[in-house]
């Protein structure tokens, strides 16, 4: 979707246009040519909200797996090469019966 921008102008004479805009998408007002402000519906801030949230979310994981990784390889738990992961993959399930 292309970016819209709108002059500070247009909030007076295109006041329909604009907000309309903003129900869909993130509306960028500029002034004096210059990026100023960014205007959009409750619904969608509310929307890119709870998607940054989840995107916090899933990069906090993500750093703690990483985190647990470099642990474990620190520790010396830890396989090389497929055929030694198979094996311990096998020699856990049979731990676990």
């Amino acid at each position: 979707m292309a970016t819209v921008i709108y002059s500070s102008a247009a909030l007076k004479t295109r006041q329909r246009e604009v907000k309309d805009a903003a129900r869909e998408q993130v509306v960028h007002i500029t002034e004096n040519g210059n990026a100023a402000f960014v205007l959009m519906s409750e619904e969608l801030y509310d929307r890119n909200l709870e998607l940054a949230a989840e995107h916090a979310v899933a990069e906090a994981r993500v750093a703690m797996v990483l985190e647990r990784g470099r642990a474990d390889r620190v520790a010396g738990r830890y396989v090389e090469g497929t055929e030694d992961a198979l094996a311990e993959i096998e020699r856990r399930a049979a731990q676990r019966g």
